[in-house]
């Protein structure tokens, strides 16, 4: 296959969804000669967070001297973001070969009657750890792409597991309540592999369980290791980070919001306990990784006057870390929102908890798939502040007049949107 029958390939495989359950990537990542078991791993799970704690983990490794893999999804312009070596993404030549090598080997896997044929996602994930095996990455930081004990990601067994933290996301598939989805989580603890979360209240109990029965020691922030804020701003932020009774290091991040300070000290734990078996990994590595940091999409501001924000938050919990940001960074200035979600997400939860009486909200299509929220029905769950848009430019524009020079544009709602933003307005049109 070239580049574009990969991608027609893929989405293709889109339409069948999310089939859960592990017999399909095990034939596959059997028939490949267990790439996964090739490369060292960290593997990162939770509902928020975990592209940011990934990233970092990347940075600091690479600042090291490390060869570095990073598996994160989902990509916001193209598939390629997904596949990353130091930091590079896949080109479109090796994006193509590694999946035309899977796909035949999918394919035969299915002639056979071995297995079902394999999801997106699953071929994906083989793609990663077959492109990670043949380039030798010392360490491959692998995000989890839904929940953790049933994801094609979890054949590794890695050198830290990390759980960012958990809220109520994915409800059909993980369960309806913190603890159900926690345990789901807490899936890819594995036995003596040391485990650092951010979790907090009652899904800390499935967690604490799982780590005891796999003998697992647990990190966790608050009671391990926290963090402190000193300074805070859209450009970045400086906090002091605190662990046992005799570490206490100032870091600089570029990421904003306080919700990131939690991420850092996360994934700058997780590093540290890698460093343990490897020299190479130093103090400086650490400060360096973290202040290199960037996470597009998750509170990026691209440009200012005013100032343009992009924001994937598409959850309640993902939605009160972007008001708690605004509210923090832009307490007094005017909002305008370009607003689109997913249809099967808490849309009237994540209305409730964005916006302002004040606000303008230009509702939009996040992208073209059948799971997008209409933009009508959008604007008459938000209010009578809400004005459906039929393009995403033009909502754009629209918010900017609304805004006016000295206010803030939010484009909100969905990774969808955000990637549907990048890829088609053009900056010059504010």
């Amino acid at each position: 296959m070239n580049y574009q029958e990969s991608i027609a390939y893929l989405e293709g495989l889109g339409q069948f969804g999310i089939r859960l359950g592990m017999e399909r990537i095990k034939q596959l990542l059997f028939v490949l000669g267990h790439p996964e078991n090739q490369i060292k791993t960290i593997h990162v799970a939770g509902t928020n967070g975990k592209g940011s704690v990934t990233t970092m983990i990347s940075m600091i490794l690479l600042e090291a001297g490390c060869r570095v893999g990073k598996f994160t999804s989902p990509h916001l312009v193209k598939y390629n973001e997904r596949i990353q070596i130091n930091e590079q993404d896949i080109t479109d030549e090796e994006f193509a070969k590694v999946l035309t090598t899977v796909r035949e080997f999918a394919d035969d896997l299915v002639k056979k009657g071995a297995c079902e044929q394999p999801t997106q996602f699953e071929i994906l994930t083989a793609a990663a750890f077959h492109y990670f095996a043949l380039n030798r990455v010392d360490y491959a930081v692998v995000e989890v792409g839904l929940g953790g004990l049933w994801d094609s990601t979890n054949l590794i067994k890695p050198l830290v597991s990390v759980i960012t933290n958990i809220a109520l996301d994915h409800t059909k598939v993980l369960g309806n309540t913190i603890e159900e989805i926690a345990l789901q989580k807490a899936g890819i603890i594995k036995e003596k592999v040391p485990v650092v979360t951010g979790a907090e209240g009652d899904a800390l109990g499935p967690i604490r369980v799982m780590s005891a029965v796999k003998q697992a020691p647990l990190y966790e922030y608050g009671v391990s290791f926290r963090g402190q804020e000193i300074s805070s701003s859209m450009d970045g932020q400086k906090f002091r980070l605190m662990a046992g009774t005799n570490y206490a290091s100032e870091y600089e991040i570029q990421l904003p919001g306080g919700h990131q300070i939690r991420n850092a000290a996360l994934a700058i734990v997780a590093a540290k306990i890698v460093s343990k078996q490897d020299p190479r990994i130093k103090e400086e590595h650490l400060h360096l990784g973290a202040a290199h940091t960037k996470w597009p999409g998750r509170l990026e501001k691209i440009v200012s006057a005013p100032d343009v924000i992009l924001d994937g938050a598409h959850n309640p919990n993902g939605a009160e870390a972007l008001r708690n940001a605004l509210d923090k960074y832009y307490p007094e200035q005017k909002r305008a929102f370009v607003f689109g979600m997913m249809g099967d997400k808490s849309v009237d939860e994540v209305i409730k908890i964005l916006f302002r009486p004040s606000d303008r909200v230009f509702t939009v299509r996040a992208d073209d798939g059948p799971r997008a929220a209409e933009a009508a029905d959008l604007a008459e769950r938000v209010g009578s502040n809400a004005v459906p848009v039929d393009d995403v430019g033009r909502a754009y524009r629209l918010a900017c007049e609304a805004a006016g020079r000295d206010g803030i544009v939010c484009i909100c709602g969905s990774l969808y949107l955000v990637g549907t933003f990048k890829a088609t307005v053009k900056l010059s049109e504010s």
